[in-house]
């Protein structure tokens, strides 16, 4: 994922700052399963991020879809 730039609109970079933490944090969580299916504390991490991802909060930070930014981490952790 690519950092927020320096300089620019405050509010902005704080926005995808938090939207970059959340994808990299959904990631781990996957990564986790991976390595255990039965790890309760990554699915429920996963899943708490997904609703996150779909949240009225989440269109407020950006407008990236929720739907393709969670099939796009999938594969990202799948290679």
């Amino acid at each position: 994922m690519q950092k927020p730039r320096a300089g620019g609109d405050p509010y902005e970079n704080l926005a995808n700052a938090i939207v970059i933490q959340a994808a990299e944090d959904y990631m781990s969580a996957l990564k986790r399963l991976r390595k255990n299916r039965s790890n309760d504390a990554a699915m429920q991490e996963a899943l708490q991020l997904e609703r996150f991802f779909h949240s009225g909060w989440f269109g407020v930070l950006t407008s990236v879809d929720p739907d393709f930014l969670i099939r796009e981490l999938r594969k990202k952790v799948s290679e």
